[in-house]
């Protein structure tokens, strides 16, 4: 036998041990943080249902779901298990920030500034802005551009849009 031949089934195996031990690994973490829940703890069942936990048996968890609500799951069917500050976030839709009273960003601009408005309504005084097409006075007359008025003083022909340089 070859070593190549060897080889291949070993590799199997390892990759199938590494699969195994992370799988294993990660419904440890689970039932760890199921064993982890006291009644007043807010958890996420893997329905996606947030509610509270009122008691916690040995197979089972009763949830307080709402006002009179209490609902009988099995502890296999808890999601996760939220923080206080997270289960509020979402449920409640409190947030809790520590750092509430230092840096608010204001709603406009004109604080980060330093002025009182001044400055906009200086702006507003000057000349109005035109805001017609390009090249048009206030007649309405098309004005030439500075290529046509030098190819006019120059006695040649104007060039169009559709014209070339080459010669016919």
């Amino acid at each position: 036998m070859s070593f190549m031949t060897l080889l291949l089934p070993l590799v199997l195996i390892g990759a199938m041990f590494l699969m195994t031990r992370s799988a294993k690994k990660k419904q440890q973490q689970a039932v760890d943080m199921r064993n982890q829940m006291q009644p007043g703890s807010g958890v996420r069942t893997i329905g996606g249902m947030y509610a509270t936990v009122k008691e916690v048996s040995e197979d089972t968890v009763l949830l307080d779901a709402g006002p009179g609500v209490d609902l009988l799951f099995a502890k296999n069917s808890i999601g996760a298990v939220l923080t206080d500050d997270e289960y509020n976030r979402i449920v409640h839709g409190i947030e809790h920030d520590l750092k509430s009273d230092a840096d608010v960003v204001p709603d406009d601009a004109s604080s980060l500034t330093g002025t009182d408005g001044s400055a906009d309504a200086a702006a507003s005084d000057d000349q109005p802005v035109d805001l017609g097409k390009k090249g048009e006075t206030e007649a309405g007359a098309v004005e030439k551009t500075a290529e046509e008025k030098t190819a006019e003083a120059d006695g040649g022909p104007k060039k169009t849009d559709g014209d070339s340089d080459e010669k016919k």
